[in-house]
């Protein structure tokens, strides 16, 4: 019962053990897996992009002229953002290593000093391991003296090595901050290179919008434009609402075959632990029993060595009796007749007589002759018990800490109602009222200056962003519950698909592309596909 208990801890142990291990791994798997799956999804909406560019191809709109021009100028000012927040960073960076820098300075002067005042007082005192030998003082003295020479000569090591640690530091600090600065310089090169790319995309945009004015404003005059517009976001949101649904099919199918894997592992390693635990309760048995055999064999041999001596003892005896028997025959022959003995104790027959008795009596000699008592072997250590062990497995510190992955596509909460606008400005239009150029408003346009911060509504994952006709510069949110919120008109695009963005956070810049004579934003809400009115969610 004792080696099952201690077989059944072990294999216990073994998957807490295990369990604990798995952990950061967890983790490590779980980022991998949302990698992967932003990566599906961009594939997915560059799929779906090009299924638009292909079915939009045979119709020519003025406005299309722009995209190409549009487009670059989202995708510079992203590249600038991100230039200036690696430049901010760097800018951070920096500071920090001048400061280290200037406190390694700081350091390393006062260890000079120290070692300046060290050699100086040792100089000037005459201290020296030559001249104390020399001094001819007592050798006490003299001991005492070396001794503390000893004392000085360690500290001044002591101080020599920091200041050679402190120097290396103040190099590799140096090394750092150097490299910082060249990355800042590339960085400040690269974003002057994108601002005069930036100048010349606007440029030539405004130059194209000048000569193409005229035929977007009379293709704005189409009462069927608005309408081929309303079909073409909705056929995307149908077309994202496919995606999205297909994306988490997939996720589902991954995380059971992730599940099943998981734990066909768990069921692995925990037989391959009880088979390891068998083999070492195995392995202990047949220690013990060889223990047992050995123990066997050493009392036996004791036992034998013991008999041995006995039997020693009496043929030694017996010889000693035949001895004196010899003796006595001989003394009688040697006299001329019997000889009576007077006493036969004194004459040493009587004892003779008692040890051939001794020796021919097996039953005296047992009784009399006790073999000498032998030693108990001393019982066998008592395996320690099992002790009972919390087996439950911590999580470590990498595992607890959140990942910044996107979460899967459609697994947020939805949306709530009392939302924040995403752009504050003037409201143009009402949901479900019709349009003064012909169709219904789905949605709302909120004017406000161009450059002006989109901030997003609610927690979720980038679904779409690319220049769409009609819609220009477009982004999609995807919140979950079937939940889409999109995002029209903008200058900029500051998010890519898939990455993940809270509430509040900003995702683009406003503006009026698409073919759009005012700057604003255009915003709507779906749910099932659907358009809602965005005033029974928006906090007025």
């Amino acid at each position: 019962m004792r080696r099952t208990a201690g077989v059944l801890l072990a294999v216990m142990l073994a998957g807490g053990g295990l369990a604990a291990r798995a952990a950061p791994n967890d983790l490590a798997g779980r980022q991998s897996d949302a990698e992967r799956q932003q990566a599906a999804l961009r594939d997915r909406i560059e799929n779906l992009q090009k299924d638009i560019d292909d079915r939009e191809a045979a119709r020519k709109e003025a406005a299309d002229a722009l995209k190409q021009s549009e487009s670059a100028i989202s995708k510079i000012n992203l590249r600038l953002r991100e230039l200036a927040d690696a430049n901010r960073q760097a800018q951070a960076d920096l500071t920090s290593l001048e400061k280290q820098i200037g406190a390694q300075e700081t350091v390393l002067a006062k260890r000079r000093a120290e070692l300046a005042d060290q050699l100086r007082t040792q100089y000037t005192s005459g201290l020296s391991p030559w001249t104390a030998l020399l001094s001819g003082d007592d050798p006490q003295v003299l001991g005492r003296n070396l001794g503390y020479l000893d004392y000085v000569s360690q500290a001044r090591a002591n101080a020599v090595e920091a200041l050679r640690a402190d120097i290396e530091r103040l190099a590799a600090l140096q090394t750092r901050a150097d490299a910082r600065r060249a990355e800042i310089e590339k960085l400040v090169a690269e974003t002057s290179e994108q601002k005069t790319a930036l100048v010349g995309q606007q440029k030539e945009r405004a130059t194209l919008l000048a000569q193409l004015e005229g035929q977007i404003a009379a293709q704005r005059a189409e009462a069927n434009k608005l309408g081929r517009d309303d079909q073409r976001l909705s056929r995307l949101i149908t077309d994202l609402d496919a995606a999205i649904a297909k994306q988490i099919e997939d996720a589902r199918k991954a995380e059971e075959a992730r599940k099943k894997a998981e734990e066909a592992r768990r069921v692995e390693e925990a037989r391959r632990a009880a088979e390891e635990a068998k083999k070492r309760a195995d392995a202990e048995r047949r220690a013990e029993e060889a223990r047992k055999k050995a123990e066997a064999d050493r009392k036996l041999a004791t036992e034998t060595a013991a008999r041995r001596d006995r039997e020693s003892r009496d043929a030694r005896d017996a010889r000693e009796a035949a001895q004196a028997r010899e003796q006595v025959e001989a003394a009688s022959r040697q006299n001329r007749g019997p000889v009576a003995v007077a006493d036969p104790d004194a004459a040493g027959l009587r004892p003779a007589e008692q040890k051939q008795t001794r020796l021919t009596d097996p039953t005296t000699t047992a009784v009399q002759k006790t073999p000498p008592a032998q030693e108990k072997p001393a019982d066998p250590p008592k395996k320690a018990e099992p002790v009972e062990a919390d087996t439950t497995p911590t999580r470590s510190a990498s595992a607890q800490q959140t990942s910044r992955a996107a979460p899967p596509v459609g697994g947020g909460s939805g949306l709530k109602h009392g939302l924040a606008m995403p752009v504050r400005g003037q409201v143009q239009g009402r949901f479900g009222v019709d349009r003064p150029d012909g169709g219904v408003w789905r949605g709302v346009v909120l004017r406000a200056p161009e450059g002006t911060p989109v901030k997003v509504v609610a927690p979720g994952t980038v679904v779409y962003a690319e220049w769409l006709r009609g819609f220009g510069n477009l982004i999609i949110v995807d919140h979950g519950q079937q939940y889409l919120t999109v995002y029209a008109y903008n200058q900029s695009l500051l998010k890519r698909v898939g990455d993940s963005v809270t509430g509040g956070d900003t995702i683009a810049t406003v503006g009026a592309t698409g073919g759009q004579v005012e700057s604003g934003l255009y915003f709507e809400i779906r749910h099932r596909g659907a358009p809602v009115d965005p005033a029974q969610w928006l906090a007025q």
